[in-house]
């Protein structure tokens, strides 16, 4: 609620500065004896105004983000075990598994490769995994994008993933589209709409994560199917389920991120397969 909030906020301040700017032009010409502007003219002007300091909001807002460090790097090329292939800016991590696959939506403003070492590692254990970059680094612009990989790959099961906003968002595609996957993990996020019962659903978070809203979290989960499962990993936090450093308003992990992605990995695959089983 306080993001719708904040949202409106920030245009209500944005046309506001664009009225006072414009009277302050008004009353600029009159003390230099010139021609006052009609009030209609102000409001065209106060509107134009308003837009074009909301523009270089937004232009700023979606300029920054958080950026892949560390090891990113060298997850993000073939090994021994995983070939990755680069579609565009979406990712395919090609492990050894013939008959699963996983498709995993970003956070909000956090840089795709970010997720990279993660996704890589959980192909490299059997579950191929396809890591889908967003527009403007936000999944509520791509929430269908799964959709192409659906159609133009064959495993025998499909599940939905992501992280943060990109888990929100990739419930809402999973609740749309039942009937083409086996399952929904979310990592420190949660469902905005009933799940079907036929869907298993894995929910993952750290003890120290500041970022994901407790009420919120406990409120939605009537939306979970009565086979939901819940994991919480010790020490671990918001961010260090990717690769880009500490995220603002989040506790302090009390473990590695590498130790956090792999504890991630190990309920994954425990989940899966109790799932096929």
């Amino acid at each position: 609620m306080y993001r719708v909030f904040f949202a409106f906020l920030i245009i209500g301040v944005c046309f506001v500065l664009g009225t006072l700017v414009t009277r302050g032009m008004d009353r600029y010409r009159k003390a230099h004896h010139k021609t006052g502007w009609t009030n209609g003219k102000q409001i065209l002007l106060s509107t134009g105004l308003g837009l074009s300091f909301l523009a270089v909001y937004l232009i700023i807002y979606f300029s920054l983000y958080y950026h892949a460090f560390g090891e990113t790097a060298e997850y993000l090329v073939s090994s021994r075990d995983v070939e990755v292939k680069k579609r565009g800016n979406d990712y395919f991590f090609d492990g050894p598994g013939t008959d699963t696959a996983l498709v995993f939506y970003p956070g909000g403003k956090v840089q795709t490769e970010s997720y990279a070492p993660l996704l890589h590692k959980l192909s490299e254990a059997g579950i191929d995994t396809f890591l889908l970059d967003m527009p403007l680094h936000l999944a509520i612009f791509g929430k269908d994008r799964a959709d192409g990989v659906l159609q133009n790959y064959s495993y025998e099961n499909w599940y939905m993933s992501g992280h943060s906003l990109g888990g929100v968002v990739a419930g809402q595609f999973a609740s749309e589209n039942r009937d083409r996957l086996n399952g929904l993990i979310l990592l420190a996020a949660y469902p905005t709409e009933a799940l079907p019962e036929e869907l298993a659903f894995l929910s993952i978070y750290g003890s120290e994560d500041q970022c994901l809203e407790e009420d919120i979290y406990e409120e939605t989960k009537r939306y979970w199917p009565s086979n939901g499962k819940e994991y919480v990993i010790d020490g671990g936090n918001h961010a260090m389920f990717g690769n880009y450093g500490p995220q603002s308003g989040d506790g302090e992990g009390r473990i590695t991120a590498e130790e956090q992605q792999r504890l991630t990995i190990d309920r994954i695959l425990e989940f899966v397969e109790n799932d096929a089983g």
